[in-house]
């Protein structure tokens, strides 16, 4: 019966691996970004990785390093990532809800994965999967291999940020990535804005 559990908690993992691996993919150009922002503040290769671990979140992060690079006081910075940051307490309170029988040390492990496309994906699932099991597994499966992508990519444009011609557009995938999200969620003629 364990082993049971087991491989059904690790094909929910998977199965949230498959549902956002588009969107890994999309993301891309934002780690990228984010990499190259971070250099051009003026952090180390490694400074570039500790910055992206501490702050998950792309939109806060070049946010951060936008104001780093222009010499802002540390209050400034901190405020800024917390306002910005701020509509992840909407998506914890929908979520709480969903996962209110999880411990609070896994649901602390499951805020740090909390992101726009954790969100997305796993907020269309729930409906789908009744067991609590499950939905926490396909969660985690889901933001940690984006959490992982994400600084992979962050240290691909630390490093291989000065390669990228100036001229090469890289910022058009901020909005691309968010629409993107948009895309699975217009399932009928409301949700398109017709009446």
């Amino acid at each position: 019966m364990t082993s049971l559990r087991t491989a059904d908690a690790r094909a929910a993992a998977l199965q949230g691996l498959r549902d956002i691996s588009p969107i890994i993919l999309g993301m891309a150009p934002f780690g990228l970004l984010a990499g190259v922002a971070a250099v051009e503040a003026g952090l180390p290769t490694w400074g570039a990785s500790v910055h992206s671990v501490m702050i998950f979140a792309g939109a806060a992060q070049l946010a951060a390093l936008d104001l780093l690079g222009q010499d802002a006081a540390w209050p400034v910075v901190v405020g800024t990532v917390l306002v910005i940051n701020a509509r992840f307490m909407m998506y914890s309170a929908s979520l709480s809800v969903e996962m209110a029988q999880e411990s609070a040390v896994r649901r602390g492990v499951m805020a740090y994965f909390l992101t726009d496309q954790i969100y997305a994906v796993t907020i269309a699932r729930l409906a789908d999967e009744p067991d609590m099991r499950h939905r926490v597994a396909f969660y985690l499966g889901g933001g940690l291999s984006l959490c992982l992508a994400w600084q992979a990519y962050t240290i691909v444009g630390a490093v291989a940020g000065s390669a990228i011609p100036a001229d090469v557009p890289i910022g058009f995938a901020i909005p691309l990535v968010f629409a993107g999200l948009l895309v699975p969620a217009v399932t009928d003629r409301p949700t398109v804005g017709h009446r």
